[in-house]
C-alpha cells in the first residue's frame, strides 16, 4: 500500500513552520531538510526547498513553493484532545504569534493552516443516541469559539449554561 503524506505549501517558511509544529506536538521531529540544488521558480540555489517532519507519528512535507497558493479552511487538521487542559494547551500554542480564532473550535495558526481543536467529549455528545441531549450540545458548541467542555456537559445534561 502506498504512503500518503500531506504536503503543505509555504511561502519561504516551511522550516520555521516545521520547527513550530514539532515543538507543539509530542513525539514529533524534523526528519530531513532539502536545499534547492539550483535556482527554480520558487527558490534560489541553497534555499530550503522542502522539510520532511513527523507530528506524533504522522508524516508531513513542507514545501517552499512561493506566494502563488494560500491555505484556506477547505483543508484542516483535527486535534483529538482528551480533556479541557489539552484543548487549552493546543489552542493557546497554535494561535500564539499571530494566529486567528474562529468558531466552533476552529483556528488558523500564524502560517494560515486551519486546525480544529476538539475535545473527545464533543463527539461523544453529538453522536449520542439521546437526540435531545445531542442537539443541546451541538447548539452550545455553535455558540463557542474555543470549545469549553464544562459548558458542553451542562448543555448536554439540560442544565442552564452559565457564563464563565
Amino acid at each position: 500500500m502506498p504512503n500518503i503524506t500531506p504536503c503543505l505549501w509555504f511561502d519561504g517558511k516551511a522550516e520555521e513552520a516545521a520547527k513550530f509544529y514539532t515543538s507543539t506536538f509530542p513525539n514529533s521531529r524534523i526528519d530531513k531538510v532539502v536545499h534547492a540544488a539550483t535556482d527554480n521558480p520558487s527558490n534560489r540555489k541553497g534555499d530550503v526547498m522542502t522539510v520532511e517532519f513527523t507530528l506524533d507519528g504522522t508524516r508531513f512535507v513542507g514545501l517552499n513553493g512561493g506566494p502563488d497558493f494560500r491555505f484556506n479552511e477547505a483543508i484542516s487538521f483535527v486535534i483529538d484532545c482528551k480533556d479541557q487542559a489539552e484543548v487549552d494547551r493546543y489552542w493557546d500554542a497554535l494561535v500564539k504569534g499571530g494566529g486567528e480564532y474562529s468558531v466552533c473550535g476552529w483556528l488558523k495558526d500564524r502560517f494560515g493552516v486551519s486546525w480544529q481543536v476538539v475535545p473527545r467529549q464533543l463527539n461523544e455528545m453529538i453522536e449520542s443516541s439521546d437526540l435531545d441531549a445531542a442537539e443541546r450540545a451541538t447548539k452550545a458548541m455553535l455558540q463557542m469559539t474555543k470549545i469549553d467542555v464544562a459548558k458542553l456537559e451542562e448543555a448536554y445534561r439540560g442544565e442552564p449554561v452559565l457564563s464563565r
